[in-house]
């Protein structure tokens, strides 16, 4: 008899310290559901297919640094992982990120996907060369000028929503013949930060005044006096216009811009 006290007292006891012990019940419990409340939207999963568009239209490879702004399951920088990407999600809910990082090391790719948690608003992402997010629209345009202000280059995909006036690059839409569900969240788009040039840029024998709306240009070229209007766009660190005639390609560095005109002279402007 006391043998079965002492027994049962130990078991008893187990059973509490594993319901008192943090993360427990968490690990073994938590099921995210769909549309639960998270602190600026609800989760809703992106479904797989769109994933792996996602990560195409961004061209991601081992070489890149893929942050996920609102991770949920982990999904998308597991995805990226899987591809050898290095891949970070940021998270507000730790329930949600527990999650993540425990199926990223049941696919076997910790080593390259983490999760933190974090307000996305207080985070530093600026090393990402790829960035993904399922946001609001109202969201994505709060986050806007933050993103134009990383490097020129960086790849930005968005599940759903875009950036009002600040248009995509590209747009893909997947036919839902291929989705694994019947979910209504089949549209992705892409944005490449563009370089800064607005403004004033000395020539040799002139000047160029770039009028800059996101990755869309005007303005005018001036060579020996002659005043030419110019459009063009930019595609990261890389610039092309046309101004009478002549199409004009190059390279923006900082305050300098290199390349060629007329498919062989060269050009280079100041600021």
């Amino acid at each position: 008899m006391k043998q079965f006290h002492f027994i049962h007292r130990v078991a008893l006891g187990l059973c509490l310290l594993f319901a008192a012990t943090p993360g427990y019940a968490q690990e073994t419990d938590y099921v995210p559901t769909v549309g639960q409340e998270g602190k600026n939207v609800i989760w809703v999963p992106t479904p797989q297919a769109l994933v792996e568009t996602m990560l195409n239209m961004a061209k991601v490879t081992e070489s890149d640094y893929v942050i996920d702004l609102g991770s949920g399951d982990g999904r998308l920088v597991i995805s990226a992982a899987k591809r050898g990407a290095t891949a970070l999600g940021i998270e507000y809910n730790q329930d949600m990120v527990e999650l993540a990082r425990r199926a990223a090391k049941k696919e076997g790719v910790s080593a390259k996907a983490t999760f933190k948690k974090a307000d996305i608003f207080e985070s530093d992402f600026s090393q990402a060369t790829v960035i993904t997010m399922f946001l609001l629209q109202g969201l994505n345009v709060k986050l806007r000028p933050i993103i134009l202000d990383m490097k020129p280059g960086t790849r930005v995909v968005s599940n759903s929503f875009d950036m009002e006036e600040w248009k995509p690059d590209q747009t893909t839409v997947l036919d839902s013949s291929i989705m694994e569900d019947t979910s209504s969240w089949h549209t992705a788009y892409l944005w490449i930060v563009p370089a800064k040039v607005d403004g004033i840029w000395k020539l040799a024998n002139g000047q160029i005044r770039f009028v800059q709306t996101f990755q869309n240009v005007t303005g005018t070229l001036t060579i020996k006096g002659k005043a030419m209007e110019l459009t063009g766009k930019l595609d990261g660190d890389k610039i092309s216009f046309n101004a009478g005639g002549t199409e004009y390609v190059g390279t923006v560095s900082g305050n300098t811009i290199s390349g060629t005109h007329g498919g062989s002279d060269s050009w280079k402007a100041t600021r």
